[in-house]
């Protein structure tokens, strides 16, 4: 029997990046990383010779090995047969309808059963999991806060996408009140002004005031939405990670608060394996 090399890949809106994983470590091999931009907007097929190159780009480093390959991938999206159904978000709408397993066992020369795809947020909570972030857990939920949020729990060794982003939440939904949206649309309403995003946000030290309100209102609703999760899954921990959580110092306090007001105690941990986490979770798939 070859021996089997196992890549992890996270499929962003802009990028891809593929890595070896060992699974008996639960590590990303060293030096085997391939990050590379991905025109989201393209026809489909140059989209899946850009995801290729990045898979190709790890594939030669193994030659005769039998290859497995799991992919975080965002949704829409049918993960057991591998079609996408992402319409309307401004990304792969190319791809609509497709089945892009067997595009890309087609291109790559493998079998389409060599392939597993995962929600992008269960794939990130399930590789914080492996890396150790939250401890020996066998219930948590991760948030991903960035350009849109993504929710997941994790019960009894397996992440699943929780799909709260759309939960009805004030006057529309979750998402549009703790994305990077609300901050750079909240910023505007407050001064007049334009704002990209949160690191942006963070750099106005003559606003400090302005950041401190909006940090405060955003704090309030997070909390809310906190809640409603923990009441839901009663998680040992929760797991953060994201573009808006590296802002944690102006959230965290406030949340921590809110959350012992509402007689809630869990422990809110940010990630720490970053981008490997997704890759790490995404290779998972294939842990036996």
């Amino acid at each position: 029997m070859k021996e089997r090399i196992v890549l992890g890949a996270d499929i962003g809106g802009s990028h891809i990046t593929v890595s070896a994983v060992d699974l008996g470590l639960g590590k990303v091999v060293e030096d085997s990383h391939a990050r590379s931009h991905v025109n989201a907007h393209a026809p489909a097929g140059q989209i899946i010779e850009e995801w290729c190159s990045g898979f190709s780009s790890i594939i030669d480093q193994y030659p005769g090995r039998e290859v497995r390959i799991g992919i975080a991938m965002p949704g829409p999206f049918d993960y057991e047969q591998g079609i996408s159904y992402i319409k309307g978000l401004a990304k792969y709408e190319s791809l609509y309808g497709l089945n892009v397993k067997e595009m890309l066992a087609e291109h790559l020369k493998l079998p389409a059963h060599h392939f597993k795809f995962k929600n992008d947020a269960a794939c990130f909570l399930q590789g914080e999991i492996v890396a150790g972030t939250a401890g020996p857990v066998k219930h948590a939920i991760g948030i991903t806060l960035g350009t849109g949020i993504g929710t997941a729990r994790y019960h009894d060794g397996v992440a699943q996408d929780a799909d709260l982003w759309r939960l009805p939440f004030k006057n529309s939904f979750a998402e549009e009140y703790l994305a990077t949206r609300w901050f750079v649309k909240r910023y505007t309403e407050l001064t007049g002004k334009q704002v990209k995003d949160v690191r942006e946000l963070l750099s106005l030290k003559d606003e400090q005031h302005v950041v401190s309100q909006m940090f405060a209102e955003w704090s309030s609703d997070f909390s809310a939405f906190l809640a409603h999760f923990i009441e839901l899954d009663k998680p040992e921990a929760i797991i953060i990670g994201g573009n808006v959580a590296k802002a944690s110092d102006h959230f965290l306090p406030q949340v921590v608060d809110n959350l012992k007001k509402r007689s809630l105690h869990v422990p809110i941990i940010k990630a720490s394996a970053g981008e490997n986490a997704a890759i790490l979770g995404a290779a998972s798939c294939w842990f036996e």
